[in-house]
């Protein structure tokens, strides 16, 4: 079977949730399974290159408007690459891929149109886009979904709920549960230098929360580490200043997951404080629980709360809700017994529930359906 994953961003020039999947899923090359991924460049000149031997072309780009790669040609090169493909795989949203398959696809190529969120906000930018993304829910014969709140909320999915299969997302779990010996001695000095440390991970923008975990941490006594990078960094830095506790929060920019792995090790609790649709499933929690860390999210309508749940795996608190993230936090804090407790059930759940080999052997299944419903055209 004959792959091609089609997207916006991806490593090296990007991290975060969607291009860490892309990685997973095209990370077990085997005779049966040959993958490939197109992406676009944030600005530059077009290249093709490899990461952990797997071909990657990315379009050049003559900048970003709404987080979107200006990549004129995008389109046409999907097209080139899907000519010999038996799956193409559009991880939505990115309006590039949507005009590629517009401009249409052979017959015998199944799409699998991996649904990772909905684009919020913008509606004058919706309005042009829907069309598109119509289009190609149309021609998909298969729709992945992460969690069952992303079909019932969804403006989109409705009428092609027969084709949605939901699969949570999955990690390497032994990778974010054991740490090296050279890792322990870096933990246990972190730990050392932050005695009650608050890890949170993910891009430096609005819809993460971070002004409401700042406003939050005003009445507890605790060490705020946020691992990312972002436009919001000056920001957060003046409010954390504002609120009298720059000296304890200190936003470290792009690291990698070695670092974070380490931080998140040394951390006594995760917190993703997310306030919008926008966090569809906060794939970061998952790293946590996998490394025994309990997690504090937010009670969204999306798969987050899902993930950890409430009194199980962490605590839930409502949306923008600074004293009960507070309330949340040092309840936690100041009880080790149930801070452990609900770290060790998180990585029982990590483990059983949202495992690698679980995650791939679902999204298998994903492709084969829909090569055989293609087929059946």
């Amino acid at each position: 079977m004959n792959i091609v994953h089609a997207y916006k961003i991806y490593l090296p020039d990007a991290d975060g949730g969607i291009p860490h999947v892309l990685h997973m899923l095209t990370g077990t090359e085997t005779r049966e399974i040959t993958s490939r991924i197109l992406v676009a460049r944030y600005r530059g000149f077009s290249k093709t290159y490899r990461v952990d031997g797997i071909p990657v072309t990315a379009v050049a780009s003559i900048g970003t408007m709404f987080s979107t790669p200006l990549a004129p040609l995008y389109p046409f090169v999907l097209r080139r690459l899907a000519t010999d493909a038996d799956v193409l795989v559009h991880h939505a949203p990115f309006p590039l891929t949507d005009i590629g398959i517009l401009l249409g696809l052979r017959k015998r190529t199944a799409l699998v149109l991996y649904w990772h969120a909905e684009i919020i906000g913008r509606p004058f930018l919706l309005a042009f886009l829907t069309p598109l993304l119509r289009a190609a829910l149309r021609r998909a014969d298969k729709i992945i979904v992460s969690d069952e709140t992303m079909l019932t909320s969804s403006a989109f999915l409705g009428p092609y709920r027969s084709k949605c299969v939901i699969v949570p997302y999955g990690l390497d779990v032994d990778y974010w549960s054991t740490l090296e010996e050279s890792a322990k001695a870096k933990v246990a000095k972190l730990r050392v230098q932050y005695p009650r440390l608050i890890v949170a991970v993910g891009r430096l923008v609005a819809y993460k929360g971070y002004d409401i975990l700042l406003d939050a941490l005003k009445s507890v006594d605790a060490q705020l580490i946020i691992l990312g990078e972002g436009p919001l960094n000056q920001d957060l830095n003046a409010q954390a200043a504002r609120n009298g506790i720059g000296h304890r929060v200190f936003l470290k920019g792009r690291v990698s997951n070695d670092v974070i792995k380490h931080y998140v090790h040394a951390c006594r609790l995760f917190v993703l404080p997310s306030v919008s649709k926008a966090e569809a499933f906060g794939l970061v929690q998952l790293e946590a629980m996998a490394a025994g860390r309990a997690v504090i999210n937010t009670n969204l309508a999306t798969g987050v709360p899902h993930v950890a749940r409430n009194n199980l795996e962490g605590i839930t608190v409502p949306i923008k809700d600074s004293s009960a993230l507070a309330s949340a936090i040092e309840t936690l804090l100041s009880n080790p017994e149930l801070t452990e407790k609900l770290g060790r059930s998180g990585q029982v759940r990590a483990r059983s529930v949202f495992g690698r080999a679980i995650y791939l052997a679902r999204i298998e299944d994903v492709f084969e359906d829909a090569v055989r419903r293609r087929r059946e055209v």
